[in-house]
């Protein structure tokens, strides 16, 4: 069984939610903190992919998973994902002989699919049937981490063999990808004198990727047909719960110590 056709309808469900969620008061409050939105971005685009380079380079990362965790890097990245992705394919098929080349045109078609359809008729759905969307949207919020989890276990079950073999590099892996997107955007708005609580926002939009995105990409029979290269996203995802998890919870205690 491929994953990848479970992974595409949780991935549309999610973004679907998305859309359901956005409202006129979400631009307005993009529109008014335009520095914190241009911070999150400059961190996501820029910051993100850099550290996945230097953390693939740093851990001697064979072809396929350095690509796997520069595209975690990538997701979410708007336009920008295939342009860091082509440069990626590149650099690696040169300095190692992999075979590895990135159909731009099918990845742009799958994300038009995957991503903006669903939050498009979500925010259709909200405006046309606002009690509606939000009945779908609470379902679909409870629904969501239960299904992130059941995927990452049948990907698990999928590829137990080679995830145990590579557990530890790509763990180390994941996990300074995590903490130092983390750290670099925390410094990063501290730097651009933003209050705690819009700190915390861009630490948790910069630092959590969509792992379910990188996984549809990697797996994808349109695209890189990897289930290898989806390996770091999965370690990723279950890594990244434990982080947030605990990053919530420090966040809060302090909050409840002020």
């Amino acid at each position: 069984m491929n994953t990848v056709w479970i992974v595409m309808p949780v991935l549309m469900a999610l973004m679907f939610l998305l859309g359901t969620e956005l409202n006129a008061a979400s631009f307005a409050n993009v529109a008014r903190n335009p520095k914190a939105v241009l911070t999150g971005m400059v961190g996501q685009i820029v910051l993100l992919p850099l550290l996945a380079f230097g953390v693939g380079w740093a851990l001697g990362l064979s072809p396929v998973y350095f690509m796997g965790l520069v595209l975690i890097a990538c997701c979410p990245g708007g336009s920008s994902l295939p342009f860091i992705m082509e440069i990626a394919s590149r650099l690696v098929s040169q300095q190692t002989g992999a075979d590895i080349n990135l159909p731009v045109g099918k990845l742009l078609v799958q994300n038009i699919v995957l991503l903006f359809v669903p939050i498009a008729a979500g925010a259709v759905f909200r405006r046309v049937a606002p009690k509606s969307a939000s009945r779908v949207g609470k379902v679909l919020g409870k629904a969501a981490f239960p299904a992130l989890m059941l995927l990452a276990l049948l990907f698990f079950l999928q590829y137990t063999k080679e995830i145990l073999e590579n557990f530890t590099l790509l763990g180390l892996a994941t996990a300074s990808l995590i903490l130092l997107a983390m750290l670099c955007s925390s410094l990063l708005s501290r730097v651009a004198g933003f209050t705690p609580a819009v700190r915390r926002t861009i630490v948790i939009e910069v630092g959590m990727q969509n792992a379910a995105q990188a996984i549809a990409i990697a797996f994808s029979p349109f695209i890189f047909n990897s289930g290898e290269m989806a390996i770091p996203a999965i370690i990723y995802a279950l890594l990244m719960n434990i982080v947030l998890l605990a990053y919530v919870y420090v966040v809060r205690r302090r909050c409840g110590q002020a």
